[in-house]
């Protein structure tokens, strides 16, 4: 595995850009489970992000460390998303992304989340930019 993936798999927040019906950007911060090949974030179709990205499936994302060099990497990209809607596809993914932020899913936030979360988000990269000082 090259040191993009290995990053990416390690680390927990990554920024997520979608673009609205305006052509507004919207950018937050979300867990999310990096497979190697795809991203997958988990929400619920009432909030900002899943309404753009039916809109608009281009989305762009960030995930970086560090603010003294040697120590700041990061990982950009670009890519088109789409929106998982099948429940049991979504509950599957869900637990492996909590999973990655409890210890359990027997946590009372793991199971609101678990809970709240009716689709994912799937991006399929297009590009990457890797930067460290």
């Amino acid at each position: 595995m090259n040191k993009r993936d290995e990053f990416l798999k390690s680390q927990k927040v990554l920024r997520l850009a979608t673009i609205d019906k305006n052509k507004t950007p919207h950018i937050v911060p979300v867990w999310y489970l990096y497979s190697g090949k795809k991203i997958y974030i988990g929400t619920n179709t009432r909030t900002k992000k899943a309404q753009n990205t039916k809109i608009n499936k281009r989305v762009g994302f960030c995930v970086d460390v560090g603010i003294n060099a040697p120590n700041i990497y990061g990982v950009m990209g670009q890519g088109n998303a789409k929106l998982i809607l099948e429940n049991n596809k979504v509950r599957t993914i869900t637990k492996k992304i909590l999973l990655r932020y409890f210890k359990t899913l027997e946590n009372k936030s793991a199971k609101e989340l678990l809970e709240d979360t009716n689709c994912i988000i799937e991006i399929i990269p297009e590009k990457f930019s890797v930067w460290n000082y």
